[in-house]
């Protein structure tokens, strides 16, 4: 283990919480929760004023609401929060080489790789200047860990939180964590932390005491062990470079459980969908489809087609869906619904096209007879029957008379909006019916206001 302080851990403060706020200035400095309005949903982010009243991550959306009544409950905008990571992951890129994600708000860097850090002092520079570069970039804050390995990198970030900054020297680590919880440590959860419990071991200090043979006995040899040198402060563990990405997928949990086969059939073409402007925007294609079912009685069925070659053809993508879901019995009722793509290449239906485009150029230009595929009769699809607009609080809509603005709430055939932009003042609210001709969808604003270059600068 290097003796350090330069492997960095990023945690972003209540990242899709913090977003939502950014966005809407009527909500900056008031409870916000973010996850699922249903009666099923759960919490995936609140802010630190939500907190305040007990809420918390994975709690469910309906005990949110009896500690926190007067919180903004929203549905996360996913397509934001992507963007805003893709701004922080380069920031971190800018670090060092070995940037690895854990999710869209966080990461561990080796800034050694980088040569950005080598000794304390440097590693706190580049620690400060990233703070100071995330909030310049996204408006937003983040919390930094600096240690000589990735598990104290990441139990500083937690200390830093919120909006803060801790590094732990070297030389200190075995008195930081003695009196700490056995739960900080990685791969401790609550089976494992009730096994040492039940053993008398209930803080860090009192594994490293217990010694490697007690460890072994309770936990086996591989957990036992590497439990036992984390105690210690040893972790070999490297920053892994982001690995490629495997698949693509999307997929919907339902309020209410879909028993209209009609209606599932129309899920699945529509979370096809989603699924290929996801590919399409990764500039990838896949050759294996695959579609996931979790019935009513929670039981989940997954089915794939592997086709001849990769797409990113929505049409293919579509056809492949209908085709699984054909085989799978939903008479009981329908949960969840996913559709996903794998055997990813980093290649389109386009760059086909434009190989066999050249490909044929070249043959013409050689003399030789080019035998192209047999016409196919054009096939015009029959339009879906236009269903009422949902508008899901929080998510973004453009009036042609107020501007842009976002869901308040809607129901009862009508629909509230807040108009406000992320550099404006609070704004005011109105109230249209759901089919108002004047409202529509919107694309998320940018938090920080892009300054255009100055005349003469490149």
């Amino acid at each position: 283990m290097r003796t350090t302080p330069t492997i960095l851990h990023l945690d972003m403060d209540a990242f899709f919480a913090s977003a939502e706020q950014a966005s809407k200035p009527s909500l900056r400095g008031k409870a916000v929760v973010v996850g699922g309005l249903g009666p099923r949903g759960v919490v995936s982010t609140c802010s630190y004023e939500a907190r305040v009243f007990g809420v918390h991550s994975a709690m469910p959306m309906a005990q949110a609401r009896r500690l926190a009544p007067n919180a903004a409950y929203l549905v996360p905008r996913f397509g934001l929060y992507r963007q805003i990571s893709e701004q922080v992951m380069g920031l971190l890129r800018e670090l060092s080489p070995l940037v690895e994600p854990l999710s869209l708000d966080e990461a561990f860097v080796d800034l050694e790789a980088g040569e950005t850090a080598w000794d304390e002092r440097s590693a706190l520079l580049a620690g400060r200047k990233l703070r100071d570069d995330i909030r310049a970039v996204t408006g937003l804050t983040g919390s930094v860990g600096l240690a000589a390995c990735k598990m104290l990198a990441k139990i500083a970030s937690e200390q830093a939180k919120p909006d803060g900054l801790v590094l732990i020297e070297p030389g200190t680590e075995r008195a930081l964590l003695a009196p700490m919880s056995v739960r900080t440590l990685p791969g401790v959860g609550p089976a494992t932390g009730d096994h040492l419990r039940r053993g008398g071991i209930t803080t860090v200090g009192e594994i490293a005491e217990a010694g490697e043979d007690e460890l072994v006995r309770l936990l086996g040899k591989a957990h036992g062990l590497a439990l036992y040198a984390m105690a210690l402060a040893r972790d070999e563990r490297p920053v892994v470079a982001e690995r490629d990405t495997k698949s693509v997928s999307v997929e919907d949990t339902y309020d209410v459980d879909i028993h209209d086969r009609v209606r599932v059939r129309i899920e699945v073409q529509r979370l096809a969908d989603r699924c290929v402007q996801r590919l399409r925007g990764a500039h990838l294609s896949g050759r294996t489809i695959v579609l996931k079912v979790r019935r009513y009685d929670f039981s989940t069925l997954t089915r794939s087609e592997t086709l001849r070659g990769p797409t990113d053809d929505p049409g293919v993508v579509r056809e492949a869906a209908a085709r699984l879901l054909e085989a799978v019995d939903t008479t009981g009722g329908v949960r969840l619904l996913g559709v996903g793509v794998t055997g990813l290449a980093d290649y389109t239906q386009e760059d086909l096209f434009a190989q066999a485009q050249a490909q044929a150029q070249a043959a013409v230009a050689e003399g030789a007879e080019v035998v192209g595929p047999e016409p196919v009769e054009e096939v015009v699809e029959e339009p879906e029957p236009a269903a009422e607009r949902q508008w899901r609080a929080g998510h973004d809509v453009r009036h042609v008379e107020f501007g842009h603005g976002w869901v308040q709430g809607s129901g009862l055939g009508r629909v509230t909006v807040r108009f406000e932009t992320p550099d404006s003042l609070p704004g005011r609210v109105k109230t249209f019916r759901v089919d108002d001709p004047g409202l529509e969808r919107a694309e998320p604003l940018p938090l920080v206001a892009r300054v255009p270059p100055a005349v003469g600068e490149g």
